[in-house]
């Protein structure tokens, strides 16, 4: 199959583009910038019809991931960025797939499992989750990426491919032993001894080990029935303390200090991020991929991280080449 990527530059586009190619399909990635890559490059505005498009034209699949990282201060000028890339390259695939003679039989789209309401009381899935943006008690940036989440969605969802099934993905935190995803950050804090609990640590953490978000993927792709929303995220999401207790066990650290809510607003400066990333209970599970049979390898934390620090050693025990 040929598999187009948009945005595939980035953590989850490598992971994508590397498993797809191991598997013997023709990827292509449209990235901002051109970089030497194991598979084929091609540069794109994410804003407005070019040349790219053509790659579109007789695909089999599209994939769009494109969008600014979250992982920042929410200033105007950087709040104006996450909004207009994650907007203007849903329309341009949208633009591109609505003009293919032969348009890609699935699209693949990114959202995230943060549209969800901050609460502790019941899970969030696809059929009875709340979305957020009304909690009471919440900062009023943490509205930002509700809104964000919900104009992305919205853009995708007003495309006009009626010869194209749509899958939206709210996707979860996915961690992964590659470089460069949150699960290094947080295995970092661990060995430093940061890695006890944010806050009072009640607040859920949703997650999906990189294994599962690519074979969810691909079961995704193969199962034709299948279009609408889908929550990509295992199915047992649990509470910072506990998340961050298995993550010491299974990095073999011990001793994780506490962070203190007066605290994080303080280091989320430092770290040039928000506090919401840390702070905000996303109790999400797979509703509609449960429902449908999905098998999942890492359903447990424990065991992904287990397997993720294992990764991450071995990793680093190889010679360079």
């Amino acid at each position: 199959m040929k598999i187009v990527i948009a945005g595939g530059s980035g953590h989850l586009g490598g992971i994508l583009a590397q498993r797809f190619m191991t598997d013997g399909h023709d990827v292509v990635v449209l990235s901002r910038y051109a970089a030497p890559r194991p598979w084929r490059l091609v540069v794109w505005d994410g804003e407005t019809l070019g040349a790219w498009a053509y790659e579109l034209d007789g695909c089999d699949i599209a994939i769009n991931l494109a969008g600014r990282s979250v992982n920042c201060r929410y200033t105007p000028e950087n709040q104006r960025q996450i909004m207009d890339s994650r907007l203007n390259s849903t329309k341009a695939i949208g633009q591109a797939i609505a003009h293919a003679k032969r348009p890609p039989r699935i699209w693949l789209q990114m959202s995230t499992a943060t549209i969800y309401s901050h609460r502790y009381d019941a899970p969030n899935d696809e059929a009875s989750g709340i979305i957020g943006g009304d909690e009471p008690d919440t900062p009023a940036k943490w509205r930002f990426s509700i809104t964000v989440a919900t104009a992305w969605e919205h853009a995708a969802i007003a495309a006009r491919t009626p010869r194209t099934r749509q899958v939206i993905l709210r996707t979860a935190m996915v961690m992964s032993a590659e470089p460069g995803g949150v699960f290094e950050v947080l295995l970092r804090l661990v060995r430093f001894r940061l890695g006890g609990r944010a806050g009072d640590g009640r607040q859920f953490v949703s997650w999906i080990h990189e294994d599962d978000f690519f074979n969810a993927i691909r079961w995704l792709i193969q199962n034709e029935a299948f279009e609408g929303i889908v929550n990509l995220c295992a199915p047992n999401p649990l509470p910072n303390h506990a998340f961050m207790a298995d993550l010491r066990q299974a990095s073999g650290v011990r001793l994780g200090l506490p962070a203190a809510r007066l605290m994080l607003p303080i280091g989320a400066w430092m770290m040039r991020t928000e506090t919401e990333l840390i702070l905000k209970s996303r109790r999400v599970v797979p509703g509609r991929l449960l429902q449908e049979g999905f098998d999942f390898r890492f359903p447990h934390w424990l065991a992904a991280a287990q397997d993720l620090c294992g990764r991450r050693r071995q990793k680093q025990s190889e010679p360079e080449r």
